[in-house]
């Protein structure tokens, strides 16, 4: 895609990914607040095309209240709810579902216009394409994990919820990297450690989403209250207490949590000296130095909300501002990472 190619048809298709990413963010979000009210079990089937209707009457509600109460989670844990009370947690996985419908259709209209009118060349479309893909096993995903916390213990598996929100990350990086490489001009240039601490370091805060929703899995943020020790310790002793070993990676709460600490020590550290060597390297661009300037601001919010609810012992708010800190964090990450590699999308737009 050259500099002096449709510039308008490069900046069109770039704002409507970012739109994509925006609608991203608030489906994380919605999915953080749905996880954390414990409402994402409440809908019970899935339906694609038809579940895109709520219930309309009082018959409606009944009989879909009628299939919750048959679920362990209702008969082992919310056997006293009402139908009142079974609606608030209905309308937040409802709102998620439908969010994630309403994104499919953002994506795949404008995508589908913008190739009838041969504005994107065939290397874009097929990236396009494989986002778009990816969106419909998100779905899929996403039901799997609710399915998994539908049969005898009423909790979803953690490995599944961490491979959903894992490929929401993904998808989000894949927009937005592909957006900012539409609207790259191809300037700055940065020494090549830089690049490649920024793309570790983009990769790391990746493996902290996964690992935090490890954490959250298993509910591992009730336990070892204390910072920066867990319970008076470093390294809680109970860390290898589950056999075979590798369990205790993810299923054991005191492993969980240190290896989310560890992680978040490293990110630390990884920014803030990224940002050190990025203000020192005479080669970046303007942008890059902003980026930097903001991924060590955002890191050092991240983890003081990180700690707070941990000591809070995760009430809901701080909860989501983790949540969406974590995806803030990592959307300065991939913009910083793009903008020291100084990359611009390659390939052809028509006017």
């Amino acid at each position: 895609m050259h500099s002096s190619t449709a510039p308008d048809s490069r900046r069109a298709v770039a704002l409507w990914l970012l739109a994509c990413c925006a609608l991203v963010f608030a489906m994380v979000m919605v999915g953080g607040l749905t996880r954390l009210t414990h409402s994402g079990l409440s809908i019970v089937e899935w339906q694609p095309v038809m579940g895109a209707l709520p219930p309309l009457d009082d018959a409606d509600w009944q009989e879909t209240f009628g299939k919750y109460k048959r679920t362990p989670e209702f008969q082992q844990r919310n056997f006293d709810m009402t139908l009142g009370e079974f609606k608030g947690i209905f309308w937040w996985e409802y709102a998620h579902r439908l969010l994630g419908r309403f994104i499919g259709v953002v994506f795949l209209l404008p995508f589908l216009y913008f190739l009838a009118r041969r504005r994107i060349d065939r290397p874009l479309a097929w990236r396009l394409a494989v986002i778009f893909v990816l969106g419909g096993l998100q779905g899929a995903v996403g039901w799997l994990m609710v399915k998994s916390g539908l049969v005898d213990d009423p909790r979803v598996s953690s490995l599944r919820l961490a491979a959903h929100l894992g490929m929401a990350f993904l998808i989000y990086a894949a927009m937005l990297w592909t957006a900012l490489g539409l609207l790259a001009n191809g300037q700055g240039h940065a020494k090549p450690a830089n690049v490649a601490l920024s793309r570790g370091l983009a990769i790391l805060v990746f493996v902290q989403v996964l690992a935090g929703a490890l954490v959250a899995g298993i509910h591992a943020g009730y336990a070892y209250n204390t910072f920066p020790l867990m319970d008076g310790r470093w390294i809680p002793d109970e860390i290898l207490v589950i056999e075979p070993a590798w369990k205790n990676l993810v299923y054991n709460m005191a492993t969980v949590q240190l290896d989310h600490r560890a992680i978040a020590y490293l990110i630390v550290l990884g920014a803030l000296v990224l940002w050190w060597r990025v203000r020192r390297d005479g080669l970046v661009s303007l942008r890059a130095r902003r980026w930097a300037d903001a991924l060590a601001a955002l890191v050092v919010l991240q983890v003081c909300a990180g700690i707070a609810t941990l000591l809070m012992r995760v009430p809901v708010p701080l909860a989501a501002i983790h949540q969406a800190g974590a995806l803030a964090v990592f959307t300065c990450a991939i913009a910083l990472a793009h903008a020291l590699s100084g990359s611009r999308l390659g390939g052809r737009l028509q006017a």
